[in-house]
């Protein structure tokens, strides 16, 4: 994002109500010129998001889609509940795509459902927000960008950070070059999660389209820590919780983190040049498949331009690291600046404080900047191709790298390793199960 964007976003933020108060009458009267909205998914982050958009007066969501009858019911509930109108119940997210009448898709749905439905909404001519990582893959990122360019659509991903008044602030104050030089930068999860158990395979609940569910990963027999909630933990469906939680972290590191360069003159510094991983299932005894402790390295760039960010996962501590359970910080050679979830605090020499700011995570913001991109056809704080996909290559190829065991070298153009047959052949989905094969763009 350009510097001059930042330095005006506090005083877009404080007219934004101002702003709203203008149009908000006319949205509230006239419900054809509010943006429709269909969702997939009923819970979940969706259940937020269906809080939100329906709350949005600038906005109508008309459908929701579900496999699950309990979780859609609750989520078309909440919609109308807020709205006073009726929503459309579905269980096949294909009849929101194919809705003429409906503008956006929002996906709430696992990682595993994001491709598929944001290709195809884009190729029916409708702007998406969907949740992060943009997708299961690097592979199926690359196709959702290619189809978002080519029916030149507004994508947002959900990673909410890049809205909020907190790393908007962060930006604007890194951006006045008082860190100085910044070499390094930190993500990190260190906030205990629990162990999942080894249940044995069992029958979905009653009414579930277990196989819709499962959709392009292969079939499996039903198993509860393989469903709803937990599935993030497998490679069928998930990213881990590098991708789970750490996309937010390392995004937020890499937006302070360009400000800070581009502070001192010197270019945004784009995807990674070598990525090293080491981590593995130490701690939980369970039937999880990713790692509950990981340090990922990327290094940026070569020689004298070379950038280390490092990311770090401990889901087995109960304790906060540099104030935060999670977060990122930026290290340059004047001061450091450290950010979480609600605040941020920067410190000069000998533990000075230089400034502070707070905030909130919540995705209004989010969501508003995508309805206002809508209308404006401007990138959203989190364009897809810009910002979303490039934060959900760094966890891709993180854990990559961790299942791999080495120091892998990254093509950007190609986003592929360089001469590794093992980590490409993990860029992307080894089969999809018919039907539900990769739309081609």
């Amino acid at each position: 994002m350009a510097r001059s964007n930042r330095r005006s976003f506090l005083e877009q933020t404080t007219l934004s109500a101002a702003v709203a108060a203008s149009t908000v009458a006319s949205q509230s009267t006239q419900a054809s010129e509010r943006i429709r909205v269909g969702v997939m998914g009923g819970s979940g982050r969706a259940a937020s998001l269906i809080n939100t958009f329906a709350k949005d007066p600038g906005a109508e969501i008309v459908a929701i889609a579900d496999i699950d009858p309990g979780r859609l019911g609750k989520g078309i509930e909440s919609a109308e509940k807020i709205q006073g109108n009726r929503v459309r119940p579905e269980k096949d997210f294909r009849k929101i795509v194919d809705d003429s009448s409906i503008d956006a898709v929002v996906i709430g749905a696992p990682d595993h459902w994001h491709a598929i439905p944001t290709i195809l909404a884009c190729q029916a001519g409708k702007d998406v927000y969907v949740e992060k990582p943009d997708s299961h893959n690097i592979v199926e990122g690359q196709r959702m960008v290619a189809a978002m360019k080519k029916h030149k659509r507004v994508v947002q991903m959900g990673s909410q950070h890049r809205s909020t008044e907190r790393l908007q602030s962060a930006m604007e104050f890194v951006s006045s070059g008082v860190l100085g030089k910044c070499l390094v930068a930190k993500a990190w999860e260190s906030s205990r999660q629990g162990p999942i158990g080894k249940p044995a395979d069992g029958s979905p609940p009653a009414g579930v389209d277990y196989d819709m569910w499962l959709g392009p990963a292969p079939k499996r027999p039903f198993n509860a820590n393989r469903f709803h909630g937990r599935w993030r933990w497998f490679y069928d469906y998930g990213t881990g919780d590098l991708g789970n939680d750490g996309v937010h972290r390392l995004d937020m590191a890499v937006a302070v983190f360009n400000a800070a360069c581009e502070a001192q003159g010197e270019q945004p510094f784009g995807m990674p040049s070598k990525i090293a991983a080491s981590g593995g299932k130490w701690y939980f005894d369970d039937a999880q498949e990713f790692p509950d402790t990981m340090q990922v390295n990327y290094e940026f760039g070569s020689g004298l331009g070379t950038r280390l960010l490092t990311y770090e996962m401990r889901v087995w501590n109960p304790y906060s690291y540099l104030g935060h359970s999670e977060g990122s910080a930026v290290f340059g050679d004047q001061g450091y600046i450290v950010i979480g979830n609600t605040s941020w605090i920067a410190y000069g020499n000998r533990g000075k404080v230089l400034a502070k700011g707070e905030g909130g995570s919540h995705e209004g913001p989010h969501v508003r900047n995508f309805l206002e991109c809508m209308r404006s056809r401007k990138k959203p704080y989190c364009d897809l191709e810009t910002v979303g996909h490039p934060a959900s290559v760094l966890c891709h190829a993180g854990n990559i790298a961790a299942r791999v065991g080495r120091t892998l070298t990254f093509d950007a153009e190609t986003e592929s390793f360089v001469g590794d047959e093992e980590a490409n052949a993990l860029r992307g989905r080894p089969e999809y199960r018919k039907p539900w094969l990769l739309p081609e763009v």
